[in-house]
């Protein structure tokens, strides 16, 4: 294990960096909104924007990062990313942020593409997973890392602003001195709805749904305790626990979900979330010590979704479509992560800021309903044809680059040699050309 983290110390370096900036910057924008009186639609608009960006980003980033290289790209998002980070602390105005956020979900996108498909290629079949791992682990403390600075600022003064700038700019440190073999070409992102729902309907619906109840927490959590009156440091407690309680139930869930019927652990972890949103609402809690406690449990069921989504979908897909599929359902939960923030603000301006929960409770006990509704009309796959769960980031929204760290890309990539066909991680007709990576490994 430590030999195979000491060849990317770098690359995790770089990523730890970009990721704890991300985190920063993305609790202190509805934070500072919130005190300059922004309206919740504009507040819910940043995380719509950001989401849409970031959407955006998976479609077309590749075709720079194949133009001009995988160093050079990363230089110019990272760049951007503390450009635009410095920006919202110059200018605070609703409009321009909205403009902004966008810009900066699309440079996040190619920005973790190129560190991502980094990782891959300095992973091997037998370290595979050791690297996803420690690159789950490294993603969840950075975002928390980044969250948790914004207790020790003032969300009024720009030196929180200056503080995202500088952490992006160290993102671009270790990579642009590591050593480390240029990756291959970036794969053109694709999406075949049609197919996406015949291999599973319940995780292709179940993505959109989860991307709804996903987005509107991310983006307007931080407005809810803000307007409930917690204090800022239980506010980023508050964030982060609801995502850490996600990431750790994960593998009790997908374990159980190994041995049953994959759907009855959806629905039932989206009937627990949708009842924990509706009590959160109807219990208004107002102490910090309540709202940790009642989010975090929230968060616990919330939080395990996508990955038993992810790991249905694929236990009906062939094992050589495992990126194509999984990619799919990606884009699925990106552009339900757009709806969201627009639910929830409109909920929280109709009602009080609670009613946050009624819109990721309407996507939670939807997708229950569903997912139910389903287990009628076609039977699970026998269990010994099942793949085995694999945990999936929890909040952050991944590239279709991060597919290939999972430990099922190697097995999707045997499948296809044995069926002497080639793995779906590039779509057929994707253009490949890098003239300047040659350039880029000097």
């Amino acid at each position: 294990m430590i030999s195979a983290v000491g060849s990317i110390v770098a690359l995790l370096m770089g990523t730890a960096f970009l990721l704890a900036g991300s985190g920063l910057h993305g609790l202190l924008l509805p934070l500072r909104g919130q005190a300059e009186g922004f309206s919740t639609t504009a507040l819910g608009l940043l995380g719509t924007a950001w989401a849409g960006g970031f959407v955006t980003g998976c479609f077309l980033a590749p075709r720079l990062v194949r133009r001009v290289g995988h160093v050079r790209a990363f230089g110019a998002f990272a760049a951007s990313g503390a450009i635009i980070a410095l920006l919202t602390g110059l200018v605070v105005d609703e409009t321009v942020w909205i403009v902004l956020r966008a810009f900066t979900g699309f440079v996040m996108a190619g920005a973790f593409m190129v560190i991502e498909s980094w990782l891959n290629e300095r992973a091997t079949n037998a370290t595979r997973g050791t690297v996803f791992g420690v690159y789950m682990m490294v993603t969840y403390a950075s975002i928390m890392g980044g969250q948790m600075l914004v207790a020790g600022g003032d969300v009024h003064a720009s030196a929180l602003f200056m503080a995202t700038g500088i952490l992006f700019c160290l993102s671009l440190i270790p990579t642009a001195i590591s050593t480390a073999v240029t990756p291959k070409p970036l794969a053109q992102v694709s999406l075949d709805l049609k197919g996406l729902y015949d291999t599973s309907p319940v995780a292709a619906v179940g993505c959109v749904l989860i991307g709804v109840a996903n987005g509107a927490w991310g983006t307007l959590g931080a407005v809810y305790g803000a307007r409930i009156g917690i204090s800022t440091f239980e506010i980023a407690m508050m964030m982060s626990l609801t995502v850490v309680s996600g990431a750790v139930l994960q593998l009790p869930f997908g374990r159980l979900s190994d041995r049953t019927d994959r759907r009855y652990v959806l629905a039932s972890a989206a009937l627990g979330a949708g009842l924990f949103g509706l009590l959160v609402f109807l219990a208004t809690p107002r102490s910090g010590a309540a709202v940790i406690s009642m989010t975090a449990l929230y968060g616990a069921l919330a939080y395990v979704l996508y990955a038993l989504a992810v790991a249905h979908a694929n236990d009906h897909a062939r094992p050589e479509d495992f990126v194509k599929v999984s990619g799919g359902l990606l884009m699925l939960y990106g552009f339900g992560t757009m709806i969201g923030p627009v639910i929830g603000a409109r909920l929280m301006d109709m009602l009080r800021p609670e009613s946050l929960f009624l819109a990721t409770a309407l996507a939670h006990l939807s997708l229950a309903g569903y997912t139910m509704l389903r287990v009628r009309r076609r039977a699970p796959p026998p269990v010994e044809e099942r793949g085995t769960f694999t945990t999936q980031p929890a909040e952050r929204s991944v590239t279709q680059a991060a597919l290939l760290l999972d430990p099922r890309a190697e097995a999707a990539e045997e499948a296809a040699a044995a069926a002497g066909t080639e793995p779906s991680a590039i779509p057929p007709g994707a253009e490949v050309d890098a003239p300047q990576e040659a350039e880029d490994a000097r």
